[in-house]
């Protein structure tokens, strides 16, 4: 018998089945979906938030009219960044004009619980209504339950312009 040579064989492609298309499909929906939630994931703990520099001082008024040791409450907004957001928001602090150009800044809370305390001008104190802390116009405890004197904003002056820093507190006995 005489062997006749064959033209070589190509092999059949395999044949996809409609159940194995549908798993093809299902898992790759699945992979973009998975992909999808986790990108937003990975960049929020991979990458930190764009560094916002902004100054620290924040423009509170004009002081030109103030009287020397009367206190005057000024409200002011300040900027806070949380992660990426910046939020605004409405601060208040006593302040003091001592001199031409010193002035004395005190945060708006009582040291005793926080509560907010005024200016007493028939008695030239702070007086907190609360738990009854009375402050002087230094902010020197003279009375009550408050364990230390008013905390105190870093301020300077510029061309009469007030401009307030961080919120320091103060120390006992201060």
């Amino acid at each position: 018998m005489e062997s006749v040579p064959r033209p070589a064989e190509t092999p059949a492609p395999p044949r996809t089945s409609r159940r194995d298309f549908y798993l093809a499909a299902i898992y790759g929906l699945w992979s973009l979906m998975a992909a999808a939630l986790s990108l937003p994931a990975l960049i929020y703990l991979l990458l930190p938030p764009k560094l916002r520099k902004e100054s620290d001082w924040v423009e509170v008024g004009d002081i030109s009219a103030l009287q020397p040791e009367v206190p005057v409450e000024m409200v002011f907004r300040r900027n806070r960044i949380d992660g990426w957001k910046v939020i605004s928001e409405k601060s208040t602090a006593w302040v003091v004009k001592r001199s031409l150009n010193q002035v004395v800044a005190f945060g708006p809370q009582c040291t005793h619980l926080g509560c907010a305390y005024h200016w007493d001008e028939t008695k030239n104190e702070f007086i907190c209504p609360c738990h009854t802390s009375v402050f002087s116009v230094d902010g020197k405890v003279v009375s009550g339950p408050a364990p230390r004197p008013l905390d105190r904003y870093v301020a300077k002056v510029e061309n009469n312009k007030l401009f307030l820093g961080a919120l320091h507190e103060s120390e006992p006995g201060a």
